[in-house]
């Protein structure tokens, strides 16, 4: 597929990210979806906060968002894609993490921060989807992963 073969379409707001995905707070760490290129790649976005309810005990005293939080910030943005992108098909089904490779944290996130949640597919294959993804701040990457996942229904 080239790029000029892949459909982009607007970017999509908190409300249209959940018709796609079953996430709710305070489980849902995507505020919005942009850069979308279906099938291929798109950029979550999620204004983290101090109100999180995280925060409360990671760590009081220096709020940092926890890592494995960024991972499923990632992993819904990508779920959100797919969906967008399978359309009618996807109805009814869930996405399910099967694997997670090479997580790596380079900056904490903390309140205020705006975290870029950028996901590439590296593979699909029937209901069976691989992503690597980079979290960003202000441009530098604050975390990176390699996932696998399973459309069920």
């Amino acid at each position: 597929m080239t790029d000029s073969d892949i459909q982009n379409v607007d970017d999509i707001d908190i409300n249209r990210i959940k018709e796609l995905i079953p996430h709710r707070y305070p489980m849902l760490f995507v505020d919005k979806l942009c850069d979308i290129h279906l099938g291929e790649k798109a950029v979550g976005i999620k204004a983290v906060t101090v109100n999180e309810p995280f925060f409360q005990g990671h760590f009081p005293e220096r709020p940092v968002m926890p890592g494995v939080l960024i991972v499923e910030s990632m992993a819904q943005t990508a779920a959100a894609l797919v969906m967008l992108t399978l359309g009618k098909e996807a109805e009814g089904k869930l996405v399910y993490f099967m694997s997670i490779d090479g997580a790596k944290f380079r900056k904490p996130v903390e309140p205020g921060d705006l975290l870029e949640l950028h996901v590439q597919k590296v593979q699909n294959r029937r209901s069976i989807w691989r992503f690597s993804a980079e979290g960003k701040v202000d441009g530098k990457v604050v975390a990176e992963a390699t996932y696998t996942a399973m459309i069920a229904g």
